[in-house]
């Protein structure tokens, strides 16, 4: 467990990440994955395999597991009042369908304000706690996506909590590719990692995917746990960006595992024997930030 010096931290409010309103205690949270464009089949294993591991424990031999990074991230239900601190209830994450639109029916050049909307509303009816995750194949130009970050939530209708993931592929591998290539912008890396499944676009839209993951399942209404203002606000995910282990500082990720056959780096193991590189969280009970190792 790793616990980072200030200068490598964000500027948080008294060193806590604020809970501004009520968190609804989702039980379960259904994931509509609506792969936009042509994903490669590579990139959708690596997605689906890590949703499924959150809940899923993979060979109970190889440690640290998935679920053990999603156990923090449910962790902050016993902060909400009323909640039992020995019994923290769990977080079911169900992939409950998948849609393939390699149409493009809305185009090659996704806008928030026009499309989004209608992409969220068609594929998920406003269903309760689903939460619908739009991946775009590397072909895509989305809002947002690499001029700002790599991955962003959002709401429909104050109703819907969604979340954009993109593909650094083309337009911005020296922007998302990080801790596997170097950088545009940031300090210069000691050394790089080897992607845990060889493939540096897939793998870093994993990290990219938990990171907002865990901001949005706790403040997906921005109601819940955050600092700052809400349309740019620090999440439990994004608090510790670029720190994977013990030992990380700027330049470096920090203590991960090397598969000893690929050279990949990871830090957990999940379903079908997949390896992943997971960011680390911000631990409210020690306000700093917690990694798997």
């Amino acid at each position: 467990m790793a616990k980072m010096s200030s200068s490598f931290l964000p500027s948080l409010n008294n060193g806590q990440l604020t809970r501004h309103s009520v968190l609804t205690r989702a039980k379960i949270v259904y994931h509509a994955l609506i792969w936009y464009g042509n994903v490669s089949l590579n990139k959708k294993e690596a997605i689906a395999n890590f949703l499924k591991s959150l809940n899923t424990d993979g060979n109970f031999n190889l440690q640290p597991q998935v679920t053990k990074w999603w156990k923090m991230v449910e962790s902050y239900q016993a902060m909400l009042p009323g909640a039992k601190h020995d019994k923290v209830p769990k977080i079911i994450v169900n992939v409950a369908k998948q849609i393939n639109d390699t149409s493009y029916k809305y185009g090659r050049n996704l806008t928030i304000g026009d499309f989004i909307t209608k992409i969220v509303k068609e594929h998920t009816k406003e269903a309760k706690n689903m939460l619908p995750i739009i991946i775009t194949a590397k072909d895509v130009n989305m809002e947002g996506v690499c001029t700002k970050t790599c991955a962003y939530n959002g709401i429909v209708g104050n109703i819907t909590p969604y979340i954009i993931l993109g593909n650094p592929e083309l337009e911005c591998p020296r922007k998302c590719e990080w801790s596997f290539i170097q950088i545009d912008s940031g300090p210069k890396s000691i050394f790089f990692l080897q992607p845990p499944n060889l493939d540096k676009a897939a793998d870093a839209m994993v990290i990219a995917l938990a990171t907002t993951l865990a901001d949005t399942v706790t403040n997906p209404l921005n109601t819940g746990f955050y600092d700052g203002p809400p349309k740019n606000s620090i999440g439990v995910g994004t608090a510790c960006k670029a720190i994977f282990g013990s030992g990380a500082f700027p330049g470096n990720p920090g203590k991960v595992h090397i598969d000893a056959h690929t050279g990949g780096s990871f830090n957990a193991h999940g379903i079908k024997d997949q390896k992943f590189l997971l960011p680390a969280i911000w631990n409210p009970k020690t306000s700093s930030c917690w990694t798997l190792m």
